[in-house]
């Protein structure tokens, strides 16, 4: 494997279908501002296409209006792409896959240098659980 980090946002990477009930029922949660985290991880399949899959959501009790919903999915997707590397490294080392959804958690739509730090954020405290 190459030692480069690819900043690719794949389908394979989205978590999608009938994992996220599994992720709500079975997964730890934490906190993080401005991310309500929930996370679970399993050992690695053949199956698996992807070492990480997230689900990234934003309430719309919280963001009434869908152009800031939209626009928070978009900045923490890329606050996500560009930090996953050191979450991906851990579960590769450890034979594990993790899967995670991060639900946006305030009132306001926050600047994406805000979002990034909260997403890193989540991510070195998942990397420590691992």
């Amino acid at each position: 494997m190459s030692t480069t980090p690819t900043y690719g946002f794949p389908k394979a990477e989205r978590l999608r279908g009938g994992a996220t009930d599994a992720l709500f029922r079975e997964g730890k949660s934490g906190f993080s501002f401005p991310y309500r985290f929930v996370w679970k991880c399993r050992p690695m399949t053949e199956n698996d296409e992807a070492q990480a899959s997230v689900l990234v959501v934003v309430p719309k009790r919280n963001i009434k209006r869908a152009v800031g919903r939209n626009l928070l999915k978009r900045r923490t997707r890329e606050a996500y792409r560009l930090s996953k590397h050191s979450l991906v490294e851990v579960a590769r080392e450890k034979g594990l896959r993790v899967e995670l959804g991060l639900i946006y958690s305030t009132k306001e739509v926050l600047d994406y240098r805000v979002v990034s730090r909260g997403v890193e954020s989540v991510l070195a405290k998942i990397s420590r659980g691992l």
